[in-house]
């Protein structure tokens, strides 16, 4: 014990060499998004989609993290990440590790996945590549559906350089005077209200008497190919696609007396706007004079500039995951519904066989026992769109509070809450209108809300409202009682269907009188400080975790054992991560489950040898966050909204639960088991900040968490139906 102390004393743990930099452990993260459509045993769509996902991240990247960086450039801050890096040090490094990356996602689609999608029968062709027949019926869809769209821009002494808008795809045109000989550069948008890729007719689909079920040309093609409607009399001399990125993260400033709604739809025209350029990506044959134009009218570097070989704005590949090719995505999965559930689900006239007593709504379901709930494998709508659609109808039910981060289009959820009001309950609802990039419809879904007699409130000033929990206050004889969900994840069916997250529903007394309190913090003048069960952000959920990262300390200090599990999406805290660098000094046996970025370097010994780092990246995008700490065998384990980040700890409110009921506990210790096994889709960090894939072995055969969790969802499904027989 002596030799551990001396150990721990020795060593700085704020020393930079401890940690890793965030924004270049985002861009590994986004690199494993990229070998999923790089690995051949990914579906052939599914390696498009993964494309997509991985230039869309790249946009949101530029929009938000690299525009921070430039900024503080800017400003000369010089102030050093944890990780002892200055801005300009990480500009350099992320533009290092990202053009090769972004060079091997373009190769991927031009030499390898466009041709294999033509041996299925998806043309995604060229315009220099399609016959005579094809070019006419091109320029009469030009002429028809095209042109009458497009504004081409010049650029002279009488016409400023135009505004290139955010995420634009664009036209840079060189056109020549034919009797004076003289030259201008005009731009021409492509717009985004058309189909980024146009399909020929049935009739012309045929490629070189190939299997053809969909053919056709990308949009901007098409224009470039028919410039002179668009410049009579001109000669067109050059035609090169650019495409811009811009800061589109705005903060805002708020006084007390400002109205948040205003507030945010002024950001929102801010953002349709855009800052400052972040990013130019142009054709890699685009003439210097070009590149040299908008880079100087831009206010550009060639460290803003990416050249590319090939199509630009590869997310809009996304479009063919809507053709009817099922053989070539992953096999469709419909989610279940839940067992405890299923009785008044599917055969609402046939009585239950739960335990002693009827289940004739799903209160009574939660009355006998904690129910956890776990998405995409089991059904949203059949049980939390369920919960809140039966507390709208439901007479017994006098109150409904809750919190909205994201929500869907057309939300079940939202509707009930109208429902709820009109049938004379007492609906409150938070709807946090400042859920990045979702400003716009939570703004939409709060009018609509209060336009209906919901109580609305917008959150608290300086504090995000991340935390995703309902509670329900029903009339039960003569006394009241509370019935709450709380949840990993936003209230979202659609979300729901392609994000992995938990959710607890109970009508612990101790939970219910919390949420209360919460909610009284939430929407009133409360100044709640406490709470009986759960571990709240920013008041108590930072206290709590080093307090139970502590006590594993202490009981290896003390002879025992100490063992921590966590599944999270990020881990950047440097408090915390300090706090599990003592832990592995102490012996403390640790595993993290961290999806995203992970500023903890494992493996250094005397520091973190007792640490193990994976990150999984499947179909499903992990979204789960439980904390598991084995406390010398009184286990403690928690489910909740909240990342091991400075933001998720100390600027957003955040509410973590304890699991104790021992079913419910012992199926979270069953889900880590299974994930920490995953040898398909897992990756384990190194020490270095890279990530190696683990694969399957002849003791070790393959093992894909989510896959198992479809499996055991089937399996499930199946006894039940056998035990009716």
């Amino acid at each position: 014990m002596s030799k551990v102390k001396a150990t721990t004393s020795e060593l700085n743990l704020s020393d930079p060499k401890y940690y890793l930099n965030r924004e270049l452990s985002w861009l590994e993260f986004n690199r494993r998004v990229l070998h999923e459509a790089l690995d051949p045993r990914t579906p052939l769509l599914e390696r498009l989609k993964f494309v997509a996902i991985f230039c869309s991240n790249l946009d949101e990247f530029f929009m938000v993290r690299v525009s921070g960086l430039k900024e503080q450039v800017e400003a000369q801050l010089r102030e050093l990440t944890p990780d002892g890096r200055t801005p300009e040090q990480q500009l350099d490094e992320i533009t290092q590790h990202l053009r090769p990356m972004v060079t091997q996602q373009h190769q991927l689609f031009e030499q390898e996945l466009r041709p294999q999608l033509a041996t299925i029968g998806v043309h995604v062709l060229n315009y220099t590549d399609i016959n005579q027949e094809q070019r006419l019926y091109l320029q009469g869809y030009f002429e028809a559906r095209i042109f009458p769209v497009l504004t081409p821009l010049a650029v002279d002494p009488a016409h400023p350089f135009p505004y290139i808008s955010n995420l634009s795809l664009n036209l840079a045109v060189v056109v020549k005077e034919p009797e004076t000989g003289e030259e201008n550069f005009a731009r021409v948008k492509v717009p985004n209200s058309l189909p980024r890729f146009v399909p020929f007719p049935q009739e012309l689909q045929q490629q070189n008497e190939q299997l053809s079920i969909w053919a056709g040309v990308p949009l901007e093609q098409v224009i470039a190919h028919n410039l002179g409607s668009l410049f009579p009399g001109m000669n067109v001399q050059e035609c090169s696609f650019f495409r811009v990125t811009r800061d589109a993260d705005f903060g805002l400033e708020l006084d007390e007396g400002d109205d948040l709604i205003l507030a945010i739809q002024q950001e929102l025209r801010q953002r349709r706007v855009g800052g400052a350029v972040v990013r130019l990506e142009l054709q890699a044959s685009t003439p210097t004079s070009v590149r040299e134009t908008l880079m100087s009218k831009m206010q550009l570097t060639e460290t803003d500039v990416y050249e590319i070989e090939g199509l630009l704005g590869l997310k809009d590949l996304m479009s063919f995951m809507a053709l009817p090719l099922p053989e070539f995505k992953d096999p469709p999965w419909t989610p279940v519904i839940p067992r405890r559930l299923r009785w008044f689900n599917e055969v609402a006239d046939t009585r239950s066989t739960l335990d002693t007593e009827e289940a004739k709504d799903i209160f009574s379901v939660i009355r006998q026992r904690d129910l956890l709930l776990h998405h995409p494998y089991e059904s949203f709508t059949a049980s939390v769109e369920l919960f809140i659609t039966q507390a709208a109808l439901d007479p017994q039910v006098l109150a409904i509070k809750m919190t909205l981060y994201r929500t869907s289009g057309d939300s079940p959820i939202v509707k009930a809450l109208i429902a709820a009001a009109e049938n004379g309950k007492q609906v409150a609802v938070l709807v946090e209108l400042r859920a990045r990039f979702d400003e716009e419809s939570n703004v939409g879904w709060a009018r609509q809300l209060e336009s209906s007699g919901v109580h609305v409130v917008y959150g608290l000033m300086g504090l995000k409202t991340h935390t995703k929990v309902v509670l329900v206050v029903r009339q039960e004889g003569d006394h009241i009682r509370r019935y709450v969900h709380i949840g990993t994840g936003n209230y979202n069916s659609k979300t729901a269907k392609l994000y992995t997250d938990l959710g607890l529903l109970s009508c612990q007394d101790d939970l219910g009188a919390d949420l209360t309190d919460l909610f009284n913090y939430l929407t009133g003048l409360s100044k709640q400080k406490s709470y009986r069960k759960l571990l709240v952000a920013p008041v108590t959920l930072r206290e709590g975790m080093v307090e139970l990262i502590q006590r594993e300390i202490e009981n290896c200090q003390n002879g025992g054992s100490g063992r921590i599990v966590t599944k999270i999406n990020a881990l950047i805290d440097t408090q915390i991560i300090r706090m599990l660098y003592k832990a592995s000094q102490a012996g403390v046996q640790i595993d993290l489950i961290v999806r995203g970025m992970c500023c903890l370097r494992p493996g250094i010994k005397g520091v973190s040898e007792n640490i193990r780092v994976i990150s999984i990246i499947g179909r499903y995008l992990e979204h789960s966050r439980i904390f598991h700490f084995h406390n010398n065998g009184q286990e403690k384990i928690f489910i909740g909204s909240a990342d091991w980040r400075s933001r998720n700890l100390d600027r957003r409110v955040e509410a973590v639960t304890p699991i104790e009921d021992p079913d419910v506990a012992k199926e979270l210790k069953e889900l880590l088991d299974i994930f920490l096994a995953d040898n398909r889709q897992a990756w384990e960090l190194q020490s270095d900040g890279s990530y190696i894939q683990r694969r399957p072995t002849d003791h070790h055969p393959e093992q894909s968490a989510q896959n198992i969790l479809m499996e055991r969802a089937r399996a499930e499904i199946a006894r039940d139906s056998f035990s009716l027989i």
